[in-house]
């Protein structure tokens, strides 16, 4: 790190709401070529730090130290435009002083390197992953020297969220980026950073990978439990020696009753850190046992003249987790607002079980009145609601949600969006349900809360149909994957990895078309390179696997520990992805030879 060019520095920042503190004593070094990834539960601060290192806000208390003439680009969570062109937006984002012929063409060459065309609607106009691409545009233009990115994957799709990983990598050198997807965490940051209440000054910092993290956290986290019991000890002797009164009012005795009153504030302290407070969440099933709850023949869907899928077939029984998968716009919530008898499908049949208990979490959530207060929020018919047959207080009910029942007249305003996810979730849970429809239930919510969202679907015994691009969670919940996208052809995965493996697959030669083709004379190919293209494709599916198995290498513990192991691994990853990147490439190269006249 010495050696690294220091861009931006805090020291001892603390920022707070009225009575609620988001952070104290918080200091932060950011130096060139790191990729931050910022984390903690919601409320944490997390968007208030990018904001206050951006110079948007300002702290309560500490010191910032921009670099000398350093840019910093923020981009928020939420990116909205004037009804202009896209092009318009960029030009007008572009740095004042220069020449109008030079913000058009730096316009061209941003829209260009984002994907845009040149066809696209106004930008007030774009959906919410055109926004944010817009929006990453915007900032990138000004050339910044750090990019601070407040959860830059939400409303991207999975498509957009690969292409965002491998364009932060070749375009942003240096970013903080705050985000809850624990594989884009793991794909573009070499450094994280946890705000939270467990650590000593309300962070955990290390250099690495996500997975690195983890294991490095659950060390940390095991050695103050260990540090907890061992002062514990002392502390009740402390206490004993302190009850039993000192004889003797000496400086020594003053002395002995500090260093008593010391010990007991840090295992106090230590007790407090490590009290996990985690959401509890679970579902409420109607134990039903028949075993075809919805039953899906020849589903075709229609909408205008665009067909999203048809001839889908597929069963929900109890214990499918159904994930359905495909690009923005490919009919997935259409699909989910039709199990919910929404929407009529254009053909084919829809089975349901008779008196089947459907609940629909809708990706926009409930939209109350943002003067709500948390308690109405939470229990609007009074101070009590039924949960699984018992009435439970509106204080015990916030408390299962990580709210303090001291905020139970505030309104939900002032609540992060991670907060808001967490009342959406509670009303959710009151529902006795067969099916569990999710229409992205992930959006705003912390790790944690995810982590504890996976155990509940998993633990949940009916059948669940869920939207999300959160490939942690595809991977770990979903025993079924339904790809979306091409109207003609729609297969269902045994799980994700199934998935997975059939995006990496090359493309089989097109025999059909080359039947097809026009009698013209074609190129050949030598005796050798006719060997080398039939044996190309497999070189590549072996070479896939064992990026696949050294991936899975890297989250073992052991290997984590292991730095000459990590590296090499680390170094092997990047060699084989490279072959096989050659390996593309010389198929391409053959291909064309293959195909072009002799």
């Amino acid at each position: 790190m010495a050696s690294m060019s220091l861009l931006l520095s805090c020291q001892f920042l603390q920022k707070s709401f009225g009575m609620r503190t988001l952070f104290k004593d918080f200091s932060l070094s950011v130096f060139a070529k790191d990729r931050i990834g910022l984390i903690g539960p919601n409320g944490s601060g997390k968007s208030t730090l990018l904001k206050i290192l951006a110079g948007i806000e300002k702290p309560d208390q500490g010191l910032l130290s921009p670099r000398k003439g350093l840019v910093v680009g923020f981009v928020p969570q939420e990116c909205e435009f004037a009804h202009l062109s896209p092009q318009q937006v960029l030009i007008n984002a572009a740095p004042k002083d220069l020449p109008v012929y030079e913000k058009e063409r730096l316009a061209e060459m941003w829209l260009s390197k984002l994907g845009f065309k040149g066809d696209e609607p106004a930008a007030d106009l774009l959906s919410g992953g055109w926004k944010k691409r817009l929006g990453i545009a915007s900032v990138l233009i000004l050339s910044p020297d750090v990019l601070l990115l407040d959860e830059p994957t939400n409303h991207l799709d999975l498509e957009g969220i690969l292409w965002l990983e491998k364009f932060l990598a070749r375009e942003a050198p240096t970013y903080l980026l705050v985000s809850h997807d624990r594989y884009f965490l793991q794909n573009a940051t070499n450094r994280i950073i946890e705000i939270s209440p467990a650590y000593p000054k309300g962070m955990f910092a290390i250099d690495g990978s996500y997975a690195k993290f983890l294991l490095q956290k659950e060390i940390f986290l095991e050695g103050q439990i260990q540090q907890e019991k061992s002062l514990a000890t002392k502390a009740r002797r402390e206490t004993e020696w302190l009850r039993a009164g000192v004889k003797a009012r000496t400086t020594k005795s003053q002395s002995r009753i500090d260093e008593a009153h010391q010990i007991l504030k840090e295992h106090k302290e230590l007790g407090r850190r490590n009290k996990e407070v985690r959401a509890k969440l679970e579902f409420t099933s109607s134990e039903r046992e028949t075993r075809k709850l919805l039953v899906a023949k020849n589903l075709s869907m229609t909408v205008g003249d665009k067909t999203l899928f048809s001839h889908l077939d597929f069963t929900l029984s109890p214990g499918v987790r159904l994930g359905l998968m495909g690009p923005n716009g490919s009919g997935k919530t259409t699909l989910l607002r039709l199990l919910n008898g929404e929407i009529e499908q254009t053909q084919g049949t829809l089975k349901r079980a008779d008196d089947l208990k459907v609940v629909y979490f809708d990706q926009h959530r409930m939209k109350l009145p943002l003067e709500t207060t948390l308690r109405d929020a939470l229990s609007p018919k009074g101070d009590y609601v039924s949960f699984r047959g018992q009435e439970v207080h509106v204080n015990g009910w916030c408390k299962r949600f990580l709210f303090s029942p001291d905020l139970l007249d505030l309104p939900i305003k002032k609540l992060s969006g991670g907060e808001r996810a967490r009342i959406a979730i509670a009303h959710l849970m009151l529902m006795p349900a067969d099916v569990l429809l999710l229409d992205e239930p992930t959006n705003d919510l912390d790790i944690p809360t995810l982590e504890i969202l996976e155990d509940s679907l998993l633990d949940f015994p009916g059948a669940i149909a869920l939207i999300t691009h959160d490939r942690c969670m595809l991977d770990r919940v979903c025993n079924s994957i339904l790809a979306l996208g091409n109207p003609n052809e729609t297969p269902l995965f045994s799980d994700f990895s199934q998935w997975q493996a059939a995006q990496k697959a090359p493309p089989k030669p097109k025999e059909e078309k080359k039947a097809e083709a026009s009698p013209r004379p074609k190129g050949k190919l030598s005796y050798l390179e006719k060997k080398e293209y039939e044996e190309i494709e497999g070189k590549i599916l072996k070479h896939e696997g064992e990026v696949q198995a050294f991936n899975l290498l890297l989250l073992d513990p052991k290997v984590a520990e292991d730095p000459a192991r990590l590296s090499e691994l680390c170094a092997s990853i990047a060699l084989t992805e490279t072959q096989i990147e050659r390996l593309y490439i010389r198929w391409e190269i053959l291909e064309k030879k293959l195909n072009d006249l002799s």
